[in-house]
Protein backbone atom coordinates (compact mmCIF):
# COMPACT_ATOMS: atom_id res chain seq x y z
CA UNK A 1 0.00 0.00 0.00
CA UNK A 2 2.99 2.56 0.78
CA UNK A 3 4.26 1.66 -2.61
CA UNK A 4 1.35 2.57 -4.25
CA UNK A 5 0.80 5.52 -2.13
CA UNK A 6 4.75 6.75 -3.08
CA UNK A 7 3.96 6.24 -7.31
CA UNK A 8 0.52 8.32 -7.02
CA UNK A 9 2.70 10.70 -5.45
CA UNK A 10 5.38 11.18 -7.62
CA UNK A 11 2.93 10.72 -10.90
CA UNK A 12 0.91 13.73 -9.70
CA UNK A 13 3.90 15.42 -10.03
CA UNK A 14 4.87 14.75 -13.55
CA UNK A 15 1.02 15.06 -14.21
CA UNK A 16 1.16 18.56 -13.31
CA UNK A 17 4.42 19.23 -15.12
CA UNK A 18 2.70 17.52 -18.47
CA UNK A 19 0.15 19.43 -17.82
CA UNK A 20 1.16 22.63 -17.65
CA UNK A 21 3.66 22.48 -20.57
CA UNK A 22 0.51 21.73 -22.58
CA UNK A 23 -1.63 23.53 -21.15
CA UNK A 24 -0.30 27.36 -22.05
CA UNK A 25 -1.05 27.06 -25.85
CA UNK A 26 -4.55 26.71 -24.68
CA UNK A 27 -4.47 29.75 -22.32
CA UNK A 28 -2.52 31.71 -24.93
CA UNK A 29 -5.24 33.66 -26.96
CA UNK A 30 -7.68 34.42 -23.70
CA UNK A 31 -3.79 35.70 -22.15
CA UNK A 32 -3.24 37.83 -25.30
CA UNK A 33 -6.78 39.44 -25.03
CA UNK A 34 -6.90 39.81 -20.89
CA UNK A 35 -3.33 41.19 -20.38
CA UNK A 36 -3.16 42.88 -24.11
CA UNK A 37 0.16 40.84 -24.20
CA UNK A 38 2.33 41.67 -27.62
CA UNK A 39 3.71 38.78 -29.83
CA UNK A 40 7.02 39.06 -28.19
CA UNK A 41 5.61 38.51 -24.62
CA UNK A 42 3.26 36.19 -25.96
CA UNK A 43 5.66 34.05 -27.32
CA UNK A 44 8.04 34.23 -24.06
CA UNK A 45 4.81 33.25 -21.81
CA UNK A 46 4.44 30.00 -23.96
CA UNK A 47 7.80 29.82 -24.71
CA UNK A 48 9.53 30.55 -21.20
CA UNK A 49 8.49 27.10 -19.16
CA UNK A 50 9.75 25.11 -21.75
CA UNK A 51 12.55 26.68 -22.10
CA UNK A 52 13.98 26.79 -18.24
CA UNK A 53 12.17 23.41 -18.01
CA UNK A 54 14.74 22.20 -20.23
CA UNK A 55 17.82 23.84 -19.63
CA UNK A 56 17.59 23.37 -15.34
CA UNK A 57 17.02 19.74 -15.89
CA UNK A 58 20.30 18.10 -15.56
CA UNK A 59 21.08 20.76 -12.54
CA UNK A 60 17.68 19.66 -10.95
CA UNK A 61 18.90 15.86 -10.92
CA UNK A 62 22.13 16.71 -9.72
CA UNK A 63 20.43 18.46 -6.80
CA UNK A 64 18.57 15.41 -6.17
CA UNK A 65 21.98 13.42 -6.17
CA UNK A 66 23.46 15.69 -3.79
CA UNK A 67 20.76 16.81 -0.86
CA UNK A 68 18.62 13.59 -1.77
CA UNK A 69 15.32 12.84 -4.22
CA UNK A 70 12.86 13.12 -1.25
CA UNK A 71 14.47 16.43 0.18
CA UNK A 72 14.73 18.05 -3.35
CA UNK A 73 11.23 16.26 -4.34
CA UNK A 74 9.53 18.55 -2.15
CA UNK A 75 11.35 21.30 -2.83
CA UNK A 76 10.26 20.90 -6.05
CA UNK A 77 7.01 20.56 -5.66
CA UNK A 78 6.32 23.48 -3.18
CA UNK A 79 8.43 26.15 -5.39
CA UNK A 80 6.36 25.21 -8.58
CA UNK A 81 2.80 25.58 -6.21
CA UNK A 82 3.63 29.04 -5.75
CA UNK A 83 4.67 29.25 -9.26
CA UNK A 84 1.55 28.35 -10.09
CA UNK A 85 -0.05 30.45 -8.27
CA UNK A 86 2.21 32.92 -8.96
CA UNK A 87 1.00 33.13 -13.00
CA UNK A 88 -2.55 32.30 -11.73
CA UNK A 89 -2.41 36.37 -10.18
CA UNK A 90 -0.29 37.73 -12.99
CA UNK A 91 -1.72 41.60 -13.48
CA UNK A 92 0.60 41.86 -16.89
CA UNK A 93 2.45 40.17 -19.37
CA UNK A 94 6.09 40.77 -17.95
CA UNK A 95 4.67 39.35 -14.42
CA UNK A 96 2.98 36.57 -16.37
CA UNK A 97 6.73 35.79 -17.91
CA UNK A 98 8.73 35.63 -15.10
CA UNK A 99 6.15 33.39 -13.54
CA UNK A 100 6.61 31.40 -16.02
CA UNK A 101 9.86 30.94 -15.92
CA UNK A 102 10.04 30.48 -12.38
CA UNK A 103 7.57 27.42 -12.73
CA UNK A 104 10.04 25.73 -15.51
CA UNK A 105 12.84 26.17 -13.50
CA UNK A 106 10.87 24.34 -10.45
CA UNK A 107 9.44 22.05 -12.63
CA UNK A 108 13.04 21.18 -13.48
CA UNK A 109 14.01 20.93 -9.55
CA UNK A 110 10.73 18.22 -9.16
CA UNK A 111 11.03 16.27 -12.52
CA UNK A 112 14.21 14.36 -12.44
CA UNK A 113 13.22 12.81 -8.59
CA UNK A 114 11.02 10.97 -10.21
CA UNK A 115 12.11 8.69 -12.15
CA UNK A 116 15.57 8.94 -9.99
CA UNK A 117 13.59 7.40 -7.15
CA UNK A 118 11.61 4.93 -9.35
CA UNK A 119 15.30 3.78 -10.49
CA UNK A 120 16.57 3.70 -6.96
CA UNK A 121 14.06 2.56 -4.69
CA UNK A 122 12.24 0.27 -6.69
CA UNK A 123 13.26 -3.89 -7.18
CA UNK A 124 13.14 -4.39 -10.79
CA UNK A 125 9.88 -5.78 -10.96
CA UNK A 126 8.10 -2.80 -9.67
CA UNK A 127 9.92 -0.94 -11.56
CA UNK A 128 8.70 -2.17 -15.03
CA UNK A 129 5.19 -1.69 -13.06
CA UNK A 130 6.27 1.96 -11.94
CA UNK A 131 7.66 3.29 -15.04
CA UNK A 132 4.48 1.54 -17.16
CA UNK A 133 2.66 3.94 -14.98
CA UNK A 134 5.21 6.83 -15.41
CA UNK A 135 4.66 6.36 -18.90
CA UNK A 136 0.96 6.82 -19.10
CA UNK A 137 0.79 9.47 -16.40
CA UNK A 138 3.39 11.55 -18.86
CA UNK A 139 0.63 10.66 -21.69
CA UNK A 140 -2.94 11.75 -19.72
CA UNK A 141 -0.91 14.94 -18.79
CA UNK A 142 0.07 15.87 -22.06
CA UNK A 143 -4.07 14.78 -23.37
CA UNK A 144 -5.11 17.02 -20.42
CA UNK A 145 -3.08 20.01 -20.91
CA UNK A 146 -5.45 20.21 -24.33
CA UNK A 147 -8.74 19.08 -23.21
CA UNK A 148 -8.72 19.83 -19.44
CA UNK A 149 -7.30 23.31 -20.33
CA UNK A 150 -9.85 23.91 -23.09
CA UNK A 151 -12.94 22.64 -20.76
CA UNK A 152 -11.61 25.15 -17.68
CA UNK A 153 -11.58 28.40 -20.25
CA UNK A 154 -14.91 27.21 -21.86
CA UNK A 155 -16.40 26.58 -18.34
CA UNK A 156 -15.00 30.13 -16.79
CA UNK A 157 -14.63 28.27 -13.58
CA UNK A 158 -15.23 31.22 -11.00
CA UNK A 159 -14.68 33.53 -13.36
CA UNK A 160 -11.58 33.10 -13.68
CA UNK A 161 -10.75 32.83 -17.61
CA UNK A 162 -7.31 31.69 -17.98
CA UNK A 163 -5.69 31.90 -14.36
CA UNK A 164 -7.88 28.47 -13.36
CA UNK A 165 -5.49 26.79 -15.92
CA UNK A 166 -2.41 27.44 -13.67
CA UNK A 167 -5.06 27.98 -9.95
CA UNK A 168 -5.63 24.27 -10.75
CA UNK A 169 -1.93 23.27 -9.31
CA UNK A 170 -2.55 24.86 -6.03
CA UNK A 171 -4.62 21.87 -4.31
CA UNK A 172 -2.65 19.27 -6.16
CA UNK A 173 0.57 20.79 -4.50
CA UNK A 174 -0.66 21.33 -1.37
CA UNK A 175 -1.90 17.84 -0.82
CA UNK A 176 1.65 16.27 -2.84
CA UNK A 177 3.95 18.04 -0.64
CA UNK A 178 3.59 16.86 2.91
CA UNK A 179 2.11 13.31 1.25
CA UNK A 180 6.14 13.37 -0.71
CA UNK A 181 7.61 14.14 2.67
CA UNK A 182 5.54 11.51 4.53
CA UNK A 183 5.75 8.16 2.26
CA UNK A 184 8.63 8.76 0.12
CA UNK A 185 11.93 7.04 1.40
CA UNK A 186 14.83 8.54 1.81
CA UNK A 187 17.27 6.69 -0.99
CA UNK A 188 20.77 6.33 0.12
CA UNK A 189 22.59 6.45 -3.03
CA UNK A 190 26.17 5.82 -1.48
CA UNK A 191 27.98 8.98 -2.49
CA UNK A 192 26.95 12.65 -2.01
CA UNK A 193 27.29 14.37 -4.73
CA UNK A 194 28.93 18.31 -5.41
CA UNK A 195 27.35 20.40 -6.62
CA UNK A 196 29.61 21.90 -10.21
CA UNK A 197 28.21 25.45 -10.29
CA UNK A 198 30.40 26.51 -13.30
CA UNK A 199 29.39 23.66 -15.04
CA UNK A 200 25.49 24.00 -13.94
CA UNK A 201 25.80 27.60 -15.54
CA UNK A 202 27.63 26.53 -18.52
CA UNK A 203 25.11 23.95 -19.33
CA UNK A 204 21.89 25.79 -19.06
CA UNK A 205 23.32 29.08 -20.80
CA UNK A 206 24.46 26.62 -24.01
CA UNK A 207 21.14 25.32 -23.99
CA UNK A 208 19.02 28.13 -23.51
CA UNK A 209 20.98 29.54 -26.90
CA UNK A 210 19.85 26.95 -28.68
CA UNK A 211 16.10 26.25 -26.73
CA UNK A 212 15.26 30.02 -27.17
CA UNK A 213 15.55 30.63 -30.88
CA UNK A 214 13.98 27.01 -32.05
CA UNK A 215 11.34 28.28 -29.79
CA UNK A 216 10.33 31.42 -31.41
CA UNK A 217 12.41 30.91 -34.87
CA UNK A 218 8.85 29.78 -36.43
CA UNK A 219 6.70 32.19 -35.57
CA UNK A 220 9.58 35.22 -35.79
CA UNK A 221 10.72 34.09 -38.96
CA UNK A 222 13.98 33.18 -38.25
CA UNK A 223 15.48 36.78 -38.10
CA UNK A 224 19.37 37.12 -37.64
CA UNK A 225 19.78 36.92 -34.04
CA UNK A 226 18.27 33.25 -33.56
CA UNK A 227 21.11 31.91 -36.08
CA UNK A 228 23.39 33.86 -34.03
CA UNK A 229 22.06 32.40 -30.51
CA UNK A 230 22.40 28.89 -32.11
CA UNK A 231 26.02 29.45 -33.33
CA UNK A 232 26.95 31.17 -29.68
CA UNK A 233 26.02 27.94 -28.20
CA UNK A 234 28.69 25.58 -30.31
CA UNK A 235 31.55 27.06 -28.00
CA UNK A 236 29.72 27.81 -25.23
CA UNK A 237 28.72 23.95 -25.16
CA UNK A 238 32.39 22.76 -26.28
CA UNK A 239 34.01 24.54 -23.23
CA UNK A 240 31.48 23.26 -20.93
CA UNK A 241 32.10 19.82 -22.09
CA UNK A 242 35.78 20.30 -21.93
CA UNK A 243 35.96 21.65 -18.64
CA UNK A 244 33.42 18.86 -17.51
CA UNK A 245 36.17 16.62 -18.95
CA UNK A 246 38.85 18.13 -16.89
CA UNK A 247 36.90 18.08 -13.55
CA UNK A 248 36.18 13.85 -14.13
CA UNK A 249 39.83 13.80 -14.79
CA UNK A 250 41.17 15.27 -11.53
CA UNK A 251 38.54 13.52 -9.43
CA UNK A 252 36.05 15.83 -8.94
CA UNK A 253 32.31 15.45 -9.79
CA UNK A 254 31.10 17.22 -13.05
CA UNK A 255 27.34 18.34 -13.31
CA UNK A 256 27.29 15.83 -16.74
CA UNK A 257 28.27 12.71 -15.39
CA UNK A 258 30.58 11.46 -17.79
CA UNK A 259 30.80 7.73 -16.26
CA UNK A 260 27.07 7.46 -17.90
CA UNK A 261 29.01 8.01 -21.25
CA UNK A 262 30.40 4.18 -20.67
CA UNK A 263 26.97 2.51 -20.35
CA UNK A 264 26.34 1.46 -23.65
CA UNK A 265 22.13 0.78 -22.88
CA UNK A 266 22.05 4.30 -21.51
CA UNK A 267 23.52 5.62 -24.77
CA UNK A 268 21.15 3.98 -26.99
CA UNK A 269 18.09 4.92 -24.59
CA UNK A 270 18.90 8.16 -25.23
CA UNK A 271 19.04 8.11 -28.81
CA UNK A 272 16.12 6.24 -29.20
CA UNK A 273 14.43 8.70 -27.34
CA UNK A 274 15.73 11.60 -28.81
CA UNK A 275 14.44 10.06 -31.81
CA UNK A 276 10.91 9.56 -30.63
CA UNK A 277 10.24 12.83 -29.04
CA UNK A 278 11.70 14.72 -31.88
CA UNK A 279 8.74 12.81 -32.94
CA UNK A 280 6.29 12.91 -31.02
CA UNK A 281 6.35 16.73 -30.06
CA UNK A 282 6.21 18.03 -33.92
CA UNK A 283 3.34 15.85 -34.38
CA UNK A 284 1.11 16.84 -31.67
CA UNK A 285 2.12 20.88 -32.88
CA UNK A 286 1.23 19.95 -36.54
CA UNK A 287 -1.94 17.98 -36.10
CA UNK A 288 -3.12 20.85 -33.95
CA UNK A 289 -2.16 23.24 -36.33
CA UNK A 290 -4.16 20.60 -39.32
CA UNK A 291 -7.50 20.50 -36.71
CA UNK A 292 -7.25 24.26 -35.60
CA UNK A 293 -6.41 25.79 -39.24
CA UNK A 294 -7.46 23.38 -41.39
CA UNK A 295 -11.11 21.75 -40.21
CA UNK A 296 -12.04 24.78 -38.67
CA UNK A 297 -12.29 22.91 -34.98
CA UNK A 298 -12.16 25.33 -31.77
CA UNK A 299 -8.83 24.17 -29.25
CA UNK A 300 -11.66 22.66 -26.97
CA UNK A 301 -12.63 20.48 -30.11
CA UNK A 302 -9.05 19.99 -30.89
CA UNK A 303 -8.32 18.82 -27.68
CA UNK A 304 -11.22 15.92 -27.91
CA UNK A 305 -9.84 15.31 -31.27
CA UNK A 306 -7.10 13.77 -29.03
CA UNK A 307 -8.47 12.08 -26.62
CA UNK A 308 -8.81 8.64 -28.14
CA UNK A 309 -4.80 9.06 -28.71
CA UNK A 310 -4.63 10.16 -25.35
CA UNK A 311 -7.20 6.71 -24.07
CA UNK A 312 -4.95 4.03 -26.32
CA UNK A 313 -1.73 5.58 -24.72
CA UNK A 314 -2.83 4.84 -21.43
CA UNK A 315 -4.25 1.71 -22.13
CA UNK A 316 -1.42 0.10 -23.62
CA UNK A 317 1.60 1.77 -21.51
CA UNK A 318 0.05 -0.35 -18.87
CA UNK A 319 -0.39 -3.14 -20.80
CA UNK A 320 3.06 -2.88 -22.30
CA UNK A 321 5.06 -4.27 -18.96
CA UNK A 322 3.11 -7.91 -19.14
CA UNK A 323 3.87 -8.12 -22.87
CA UNK A 324 7.24 -7.30 -23.05
CA UNK A 325 7.68 -9.36 -19.67
CA UNK A 326 6.37 -12.51 -21.65
CA UNK A 327 7.27 -11.70 -25.23
CA UNK A 328 10.16 -9.53 -25.04
CA UNK A 329 11.33 -6.01 -27.08
CA UNK A 330 9.35 -7.42 -30.02
CA UNK A 331 6.31 -6.03 -28.24
CA UNK A 332 7.84 -2.51 -28.52
CA UNK A 333 9.08 -3.44 -32.22
CA UNK A 334 5.24 -4.30 -32.91
CA UNK A 335 4.42 -0.63 -30.99
CA UNK A 336 6.82 1.26 -33.39
CA UNK A 337 4.86 -0.86 -36.50
CA UNK A 338 1.34 0.73 -35.42
CA UNK A 339 2.84 4.49 -34.64
CA UNK A 340 4.32 3.67 -38.12
CA UNK A 341 0.94 2.79 -39.94
CA UNK A 342 -0.79 5.66 -38.01
CA UNK A 343 1.32 8.09 -39.91
CA UNK A 344 1.25 6.48 -43.16
CA UNK A 345 -2.96 6.61 -42.59
CA UNK A 346 -2.23 10.32 -42.49
CA UNK A 347 0.33 10.42 -44.83
CA UNK A 348 -2.57 8.76 -47.26
CA UNK A 349 -5.56 10.15 -45.92
CA UNK A 350 -4.67 13.84 -44.80
CA UNK A 351 -7.53 16.58 -45.99
CA UNK A 352 -9.98 13.06 -46.46
CA UNK A 353 -12.13 14.07 -43.78
CA UNK A 354 -11.76 14.31 -39.61
CA UNK A 355 -12.52 10.15 -39.10
CA UNK A 356 -9.64 9.29 -40.71
CA UNK A 357 -7.45 11.76 -38.49
CA UNK A 358 -9.13 10.40 -35.41
CA UNK A 359 -8.37 6.62 -36.70
CA UNK A 360 -5.08 7.68 -37.80
CA UNK A 361 -4.15 9.45 -34.51
CA UNK A 362 -5.81 6.35 -32.22
CA UNK A 363 -3.16 3.91 -33.81
CA UNK A 364 -0.45 6.77 -33.20
CA UNK A 365 -1.31 6.85 -29.53
CA UNK A 366 -1.63 2.69 -29.33
CA UNK A 367 1.98 2.66 -30.64
CA UNK A 368 3.33 4.80 -28.48
CA UNK A 369 2.08 3.45 -25.57
CA UNK A 370 4.53 0.40 -26.32
CA UNK A 371 7.26 2.15 -27.29
CA UNK A 372 7.85 5.37 -25.05
CA UNK A 373 7.56 3.32 -21.56
CA UNK A 374 10.04 0.31 -22.21
CA UNK A 375 13.04 3.08 -23.76
CA UNK A 376 12.77 4.84 -20.50
CA UNK A 377 13.27 1.36 -18.62
CA UNK A 378 16.00 0.39 -21.17
CA UNK A 379 17.41 3.52 -21.04
CA UNK A 380 17.50 3.56 -16.74
CA UNK A 381 18.09 -0.49 -16.61
CA UNK A 382 22.02 0.08 -15.83
CA UNK A 383 22.41 3.27 -14.23
CA UNK A 384 24.16 3.32 -10.89
CA UNK A 385 22.13 4.56 -8.08
CA UNK A 386 23.81 7.35 -7.29
CA UNK A 387 23.93 8.20 -11.04
CA UNK A 388 20.05 8.09 -10.73
CA UNK A 389 19.60 11.78 -10.45
CA UNK A 390 21.73 13.22 -13.26
CA UNK A 391 20.59 10.41 -15.28
CA UNK A 392 16.96 10.97 -15.39
CA UNK A 393 18.00 14.68 -15.64
CA UNK A 394 19.83 14.24 -18.86
CA UNK A 395 17.11 11.67 -20.16
CA UNK A 396 14.61 14.32 -19.33
CA UNK A 397 16.90 17.24 -21.35
CA UNK A 398 17.17 15.19 -24.15
CA UNK A 399 13.31 14.72 -24.40
CA UNK A 400 12.85 18.39 -23.80
CA UNK A 401 15.87 18.96 -26.42
CA UNK A 402 14.28 16.80 -28.66
CA UNK A 403 10.66 17.88 -28.61
CA UNK A 404 11.53 21.66 -29.27
CA UNK A 405 14.01 20.55 -32.30
CA UNK A 406 11.57 18.24 -34.09
CA UNK A 407 8.47 21.43 -33.08
CA UNK A 408 10.84 23.97 -34.83
CA UNK A 409 12.62 21.86 -38.06
CA UNK A 410 9.34 20.21 -38.88
CA UNK A 411 7.12 22.68 -38.00
CA UNK A 412 9.22 24.82 -40.64
CA UNK A 413 8.56 22.43 -42.93
CA UNK A 414 4.91 22.28 -42.42
CA UNK A 415 4.38 26.31 -42.71
CA UNK A 416 6.73 25.79 -46.16
CA UNK A 417 4.52 23.46 -47.49
CA UNK A 418 1.06 25.07 -46.01
CA UNK A 419 2.24 27.95 -48.02
CA UNK A 420 2.16 26.25 -51.21
CA UNK A 421 -0.44 23.87 -50.60
CA UNK A 422 -2.53 24.07 -47.54
CA UNK A 423 -3.12 22.32 -44.67
CA UNK A 424 -3.53 18.64 -46.01
CA UNK A 425 -0.84 19.23 -47.88
CA UNK A 426 1.49 20.52 -45.31
CA UNK A 427 0.18 17.45 -42.88
CA UNK A 428 1.86 14.81 -45.72
CA UNK A 429 4.89 16.27 -45.78
CA UNK A 430 5.28 16.68 -41.57
CA UNK A 431 3.66 13.22 -41.04
CA UNK A 432 5.97 11.68 -43.62
CA UNK A 433 9.39 13.13 -41.89
CA UNK A 434 7.64 11.75 -38.44
CA UNK A 435 7.41 8.60 -39.98
CA UNK A 436 10.73 8.51 -40.97
CA UNK A 437 11.88 9.18 -37.59
CA UNK A 438 9.33 6.34 -36.14
CA UNK A 439 11.24 4.17 -38.46
CA UNK A 440 14.86 4.97 -37.03
CA UNK A 441 13.22 4.18 -33.20
CA UNK A 442 12.27 0.69 -34.42
CA UNK A 443 15.80 0.28 -35.74
CA UNK A 444 17.88 1.61 -32.61
CA UNK A 445 15.14 -0.90 -30.53
CA UNK A 446 16.01 -3.75 -32.94
CA UNK A 447 19.65 -3.11 -33.17
CA UNK A 448 19.39 -3.52 -29.08
CA UNK A 449 17.05 -6.67 -28.84
CA UNK A 450 19.85 -8.38 -31.33
CA UNK A 451 22.50 -6.97 -28.91
CA UNK A 452 21.06 -8.41 -25.81
CA UNK A 453 20.13 -11.04 -26.93
CA UNK A 454 23.53 -12.04 -28.30
CA UNK A 455 25.09 -10.94 -24.91
CA UNK A 456 22.24 -13.42 -23.02
CA UNK A 457 23.38 -15.96 -25.03
CA UNK A 458 19.70 -18.26 -25.18
CA UNK A 459 17.72 -15.98 -22.39
CA UNK A 460 15.59 -14.35 -24.28
CA UNK A 461 15.85 -10.27 -24.64
CA UNK A 462 13.25 -9.09 -22.21
CA UNK A 463 15.44 -9.37 -19.72
CA UNK A 464 17.23 -6.55 -20.48
CA UNK A 465 13.95 -4.72 -19.85
CA UNK A 466 12.86 -6.15 -16.82
CA UNK A 467 15.92 -6.64 -14.70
Amino acid sequence: MRSTGMLAVLLSAWFMAQFDFFVVNVAAPSVERDLHAGPAALELIVGGYAFTYAAGMITGGRLGDRYGYRRVFVWGVAAFTVASVLCGIAASPGQLVAACLLQGLAGAVMVPQVLATISAAYPPGERARALGWYGAAGGLGSIAGQVLGGLLLTADVLGLGWRAAFLVNLPVGLAVAPLAAWLLPEVETGRRARLDVPGAAGLAAGLALVLVPLGLGNHLGWPAWTWASMAASVPVLVLTWRRQRALGARGGQPVLDLALLKVHSYLAGVGAIVAFMAYFASFMFTLTLLLQGGAGLSAFQAGLAFAPMGVMFTVTSLLGRRLVARYGLVVVLAGGVVAALGLGLLVVTAGAGLPYVIAAVTLVGAGNGLVLPQLIGAALVEVAPHQAGVGSGVLSTAQQFAGAGGVAVIGAVFFAAERGGGHAAAMRWSAAIDLGLVLVVIATVAYNRRRATRRAGSAPSRTAVTS
